[in-house]
């Protein structure tokens, strides 16, 4: 099967400062995929540059069998490719009526803040802000990054319930978290980012048996 996104070779960094090291990760269509590491290892550089907010060195980023390496961020994002679910809504108005009602349903605490700014959301409730105007969007594939950092063990639960939802209903999905337990629980499939490579893949459920994971990232 054609990956729905394939990412080969990726090498890319900040300045002269050099952080990715020949990354390649493949999602395939109604996935969900974890992306885990320590701090500092890569995971967010190469979001960044698979969404074009960082140029890429080296290696190619193919989209539905297109290239998409060179392209810009607000071009990625009309192709379906969102990363912190920061998209405008742009449907049709009966469309949208649609979306806002799901996404109300999906996050129904959300529709009892109609009225509030979104500044003076507590830290769970921006953080689904942000995933409903990415929602709203209608993307391909979704990119969340470390979406539960700072939350309460409440409000994570809750964040993470949205993220089945979606997978059941098919979404595409590339997850950063912190929280490596709970992200390799939900997932398809697993990579394992270290020192900007990838240290090792697989199913989500084996590479959770591995003992090199299961030391650093599982406390087991």
């Amino acid at each position: 099967m054609t990956a729905m996104l394939d990412i080969q070779g990726i090498e890319s960094g900040y300045s002269q400062v050099q952080i990715l090291w020949g990354v390649s990760i493949k999602l395939e269509q109604g996935k969900l995929v974890t992306l885990v590491g320590a701090n500092g290892s890569g995971k967010t550089t190469l979001l960044r540059t698979v969404c074009g907010l960082l140029n890429s060195w080296k290696g190619t980023i193919t989209f539905q069998g297109r290239d998409i390496t060179k392209l810009s961020p607000h071009e990625k994002a009309q192709m379906g490719i969102v990363m912190e679910m920061g998209a405008t809504p742009n449907t049709a108005r009966a469309e949208y009526s649609r979306n806002v009602d799901w996404v109300f349903e999906l996050l129904p605490r959300l529709k009892e803040r109609m009225t509030q700014k979104a500044g003076t959301l507590s830290g769970g409730e921006q953080q689904m802000l942000a995933i409903a105007r990415g929602l709203m969007s209608q993307p391909q594939i979704l990119l969340f990054d470390e979406m539960s950092l700072g939350l309460s063990p409440l409000l994570m639960m809750n964040l993470f319930q949205v993220v089945r939802t979606l997978k059941n209903r098919g979404y595409t999905m590339l997850l950063v978290e912190q929280n490596v337990q709970m992200a390799l629980a939900v997932s398809d499939y697993a990579y394992v980012m270290e020192d900007g490579r990838i240290a090792a893949e697989g199913e989500a459920k084996q590479v959770a048996k591995l003992e090199s994971v299961r030391k650093a990232y599982l406390g087991i």
